[in-house]
């Protein structure tokens, strides 16, 4: 709920007062609402077939940590993706081929057991037919990790590298790798939570004190936010209560959301996913992070009031996603509807003269 209400899907009353929309969370940075998150969903052609909806590869998983790479590969699935593909170390591959339903999987080469060959893992991944990538959920520490993640980072430009959401291992590898954003190829959307996000800008040479608290203070998370997305010239999607999302050329959106129950593990997952998921069905990174941030926050928002601030868990999101996007399809129906029967605010000043009949 926001401001004492249920996230505004219901019908209102007319008598009832409108509610205060949400105050920014530094000046300049508006806050997502649902018609603006609506205006940026990508078009479902009623003609289409499932490679009009993006294929996505999702470079996630070990054995410790398998339901993180589960978890994204439903929720990209939930909130559009036409193709999953789930790449995993090749020793683990039946492992999550008895998982997965509707993704499919793709076994990387290995050094050793779970640990993948970076150089080798490199030329199957990009062999493969992809729009968009998801790496780092769940996946094994070490320094194999890191060197794949450098790699996928800074491939040739020819053909035009994919887009990809950097998450969890992908982001503390990043951390440990010097100027990591040099010479980056791929357009990418970086999605740390406070820890995650002070180790990166550790990592470039900024001392975190600086930035003040970015876990509870929105203008010093605001502020954080757009200078990293500067700097590293990402997109960047700072987590918690009232999101951040900041793009290179300095703009940013805060989502309304403030909620305890997505406060427990794998929820990062999910949004790793979504967001994915968007960039494969063609949306630009910024778009991407924002509208995903927001399909996130109105799911765990329908979550939490059918069971409170507590016990929800990372798979209840993924099957609530389809119905806040349709709900959100509905309101870009609507607009559109209403524009193309010329509801829209005429220009008397600009209207020219008919003359008499």
């Amino acid at each position: 709920m926001r401001d004492g209400r249920p996230v505004g899907f219901q019908p209102r009353d007319e008598a009832e007062p409108a509610a205060e929309a949400s105050p920014p969370a530094a000046p300049g940075v508006p806050v997502v609402d649902d018609q603006s998150a609506a205006a940026l969903l990508p078009a479902r052609p009623p003609r289409a077939h499932k490679g009009t909806f993006g294929k996505l590869l999702v470079i996630a998983g070990s054995l410790d940590y398998a339901g993180a790479a589960l978890l994204v590969c439903r929720a990209a699935g939930r909130a559009g993706a036409g193709l999953v593909t789930l790449a995993v170390p090749e020793s683990l591959q039946p492992l999550f081929a008895a998982k997965v339903v509707e993704a499919t999987t793709m076994g990387l080469p290995e050094d050793d057991v779970e640990e993948v060959d970076p150089e080798r893992a490199l030329a199957r991944i990009l062999d493969h037919d992809h729009d968009a990538i998801v790496l780092g959920p769940g996946l094994r520490p070490g320094l194999a990790t890191a060197e794949l993640v450098r790699e996928l980072l800074h491939v040739p430009e020819e053909p035009a590298p994919a887009p990809i959401v950097l998450d969890a291992e992908a982001l503390r590898s990043m951390a440990t790798i010097g100027e990591w954003w040099v010479g980056v190829t791929r357009p990418a959307v970086l999605t740390p939570h406070p820890g995650e996000f002070g180790r990166l800008r550790a990592g470039a040479g900024v001392d975190p004190a600086t930035d003040g608290d970015v876990g509870a203070d929105d203008e010093a998370r605001a502020r954080a936010a757009i200078d990293a997305a500067r700097t590293w010239r990402q997109v960047v999607v700072l987590k918690g209560a009232r999101t951040v999302v900041a793009e290179p050329d300095g703009s940013a959106a805060v989502m309304p959301f403030e909620n305890p129950a997505l406060a427990t593990g794998g929820t990062g997952d999910v949004l790793a996913g979504i967001i994915g998921a968007l960039l494969a069905q063609g949306l630009a990174p910024g778009p991407a992070a924002r509208l995903g941030a927001y399909l996130h926050g109105l799911a765990g928002d329908l979550v939490r009031e059918r069971l409170g601030d507590a016990g929800l868990l990372a798979s209840d999101l993924p099957d609530v996603v389809p119905i806040v996007r349709k709900r959100l399809a509905a309101i870009a129906e609507r607009a559109s509807r209403g524009k193309r029967l010329g509801f829209g605010i005429h220009d008397r000043d600009h209207e020219p003269d008919r003359g008499a009949a």
